[in-house]
């Protein structure tokens, strides 16, 4: 179900995409729909409401996608606790505290020097 609704909300994307570069700019500079004269479709004037009320269409259709995924994910979470994921060690009675078992344990030689071992 999530990945139909990631895959249609990434279509509506694309297409408002390129629903918003076709508009016309505030300075027509930018814009490709309309254009002047010549024998076009449609008029100026329809082609800039027919892209408007098709970009306002798909602005909500992607705010519902959006909306719908962000439900869905917060239903479909389990939560997860650090302290879960931390392995359980078992500790030997009489060896000391957390702190002992992080330090290499020494040996004392005859010559009352300490070397470290590995366990």
């Amino acid at each position: 179900m999530g990945t139909v609704l990631i895959v249609i909300h990434l279509m509506v994307v694309v297409a408002m995409i390129g629903m918003v570069l076709l508009q016309r700019s505030e300075g027509g500079a930018l814009g490709m729909g309309g254009g002047g004269g010549g024998g076009g479709f449609m008029s100026a004037r329809g082609a800039a409401n027919a892209l408007t009320r098709s970009t306002a269409i798909l602005a909500a259709a992607f705010f519902v996608t959006s909306i719908t995924l962000s439900i869905l994910a917060k239903y479909e979470a389990k939560p997860t606790d650090v302290l879960d994921q931390v392995p359980v060690q078992t500790q030997k009675t009489g060896e000391g505290g957390v702190l002992d078992l992080l330090a290499p344990k020494e040996e004392k030689t005859n010559d009352s020097t300490k070397v470290p071992t590995s366990n």
